[in-house]
């Protein structure tokens, strides 16, 4: 049974693989990196919170759909426009986190192609995480089952990866 699992699994990778035909540009919610602050409060409304933290603002927004899922949403911002964002996902129960998550991360490998992917039969009881680490941003989406904590979902321009790694 393992061995058939990993026959599909492979499959699956090695579609997705050819399936990518042309390169796959990162964003956040549909915006560029660079937008700017005022572009971007011009399309989304004004924000319910707004705060400011190691140079970056942050703007919160709340009911906002992700892959027909109802998210908490924070988009960062510098001086040179949107860096990155992250989406809180709202679940109340283990089994919904776990779905969540799957639909989720499904929907990325179909967006940006395949990545390492997890037997969640092994990762029972821990983080579940996926991440792509992409010339064009890094995105990583995570739920951790032991703690109880939202899937969320993590999108980072280039510069504000490499800021973030010590670059």
């Amino acid at each position: 049974m393992k061995k058939l699992s990993f026959i599909i699994c492979l499959l699956v990778i090695t579609t997705a693989l050819f399936a990518q035909d042309k390169p796959v540009t990162v964003s956040f919610h549909n915006f560029a990196w660079g937008t700017s602050l005022n572009a971007f409060k011009a399309k989304m409304g004004n924000p319910v919170h707004v705060d400011e933290v190691n140079g970056l603002q942050s703007l919160v927004y709340e009911n906002v759909k992700v892959s027909g899922y109802p998210v908490f949403m924070i988009a960062y911002f510098s001086k040179t426009g949107l860096e990155g964002g992250t989406y809180y996902f709202y679940s109340s129960t283990l089994e919904e986190m776990k779905k969540c998550y799957t639909n989720v991360q499904s929907d990325l490998v179909a967006q940006l192609g395949p990545t390492l992917l997890y037997d969640e039969m092994l990762r029972e009881m821990r983080p579940y995480e996926t991440s792509w680490n992409l010339p064009t941003g890094y995105v990583y989406l995570k739920a951790n089952t032991r703690y109880n904590e939202p899937v969320s979902l993590w999108y980072s321009s280039p510069s504000l990866t490499k800021k973030l790694h010590g670059g």
